[in-house]
C-alpha cells in the first residue's frame, strides 16, 4: 500500500468524521456502512490497479455526502456531494496548505461527480474508475441483495412521507408487489454492473458476487411460486 504522510492521514480522518456527521441519520442504503465498504473495496482495488491513494480515499469517504440533500429536495446526490466535498477540502487546505493542493481538491470533486451508476459516465482517470468500481461492487453479492431490499423499503417510505419520487426506480421500487420489484431489479442493475466496470480486478470480484445473487433469486422464486 502506498505510504501516506501524517498530514494526509489526518485529512482523511477529518473527511471520515465529516461524512459520519452528515450521514449519521441516513435511512437509505447510501449510509455510513456503505461508505466504509466502498472505502475498503477501493483500497483493495488500488493495490492492484494503482492510482493516487490519497485522492481515492478522500473521494470514497465523501462520495455520498450529498444523499441527505437529494432525499430532502430531489436532484442528484453526486452533484451535491461534489460541491460539498470541494467546500470541505478547501477548508482543510487552509489547515494543511502544503498537503492538499487546488488540483487535488478539483480531482476529488470530479471523481465524485462521475461516480453514480445512473449517470452512465466512464471516466478516464484511474482514481475515478476505482471509485465507480468500488461503489458498484457494493450492489452485488449478499450485501447487494440486502441493500436492494433495504433501499426499496426506504424509498417507498420516503415517497409516502415526503412525496419525493425516484422516477428512475418506478419499475422496481414502486411495484405493487415488492417481490416482483426485486425480480425486475435483478434483471437490470446487477446484470449490467459487470459490463460497466472499469478494472479487471473488479470484474473478477463482480462475477463471483453476481453468481451468489442469481442463486438467491432462484431460491426466492422457488419459495414464492
Amino acid at each position: 500500500m502506498t505510504n501516506l504522510s501524517a498530514a494526509q492521514l489526518q485529512i482523511i480522518e477529518n473527511a471520515r468524521q465529516y461524512m459520519i456527521q452528515i450521514l449519521d441519520n441516513e435511512t437509505t442504503s447510501h449510509d455510513i456502512g456503505h461508505v466504509f465498504r466502498v472505502e475498503k473495496n477501493a483500497v483493495f482495488l488500488q493495490q492492484t490497479e494503482g492510482g493516487n491513494l490519497f485522492l481515492i480515499r478522500l473521494a470514497t469517504l465523501l462520495h455520498d455526502v450529498g444523499t441527505p440533500k437529494e432525499n430532502e429536495i430531489g436532484g442528484d446526490h453526486a452533484v451535491y456531494g461534489s460541491e460539498m466535498a470541494f467546500d470541505f477540502l478547501k477548508s482543510e487546505q487552509q489547515k494543511y496548505p502544503e498537503t492538499i493542493s487546488d488540483a487535488d481538491i478539483s480531482a476529488v470533486s470530479s471523481i465524485i461527480l462521475s461516480h453514480r451508476f445512473s449517470s452512465g459516465q466512464k471516466p478516464e482517470a484511474i482514481e475515478a474508475q476505482i471509485l465507480q468500481d468500488a461503489d458498484r461492487l457494493d450492489a452485488l453479492g449478499a450485501v447487494g441483495v440486502f441493500r436492494s431490499v433495504y433501499s426499496m423499503g426506504s424509498l417507498r417510505m420516503l415517497k409516502c412521507l415526503t412525496g419525493i419520487d425516484k422516477g428512475s426506480s418506478k419499475k422496481t421500487v414502486y411495484t405493487k408487489d415488492p417481490v416482483e420489484g426485486f425480480y425486475a431489479y435483478m434483471s437490470y442493475k446487477p446484470q449490467e454492473i459487470p459490463n460497466r466496470l472499469n478494472t479487471e480486478t473488479a470484474k473478477r470480484i463482480a462475477k463471483e458476487r453476481l453468481e451468489f445473487m442469481e442463486l438467491f433469486e432462484k431460491q426466492l422464486r422457488e419459495e414464492n411460486d
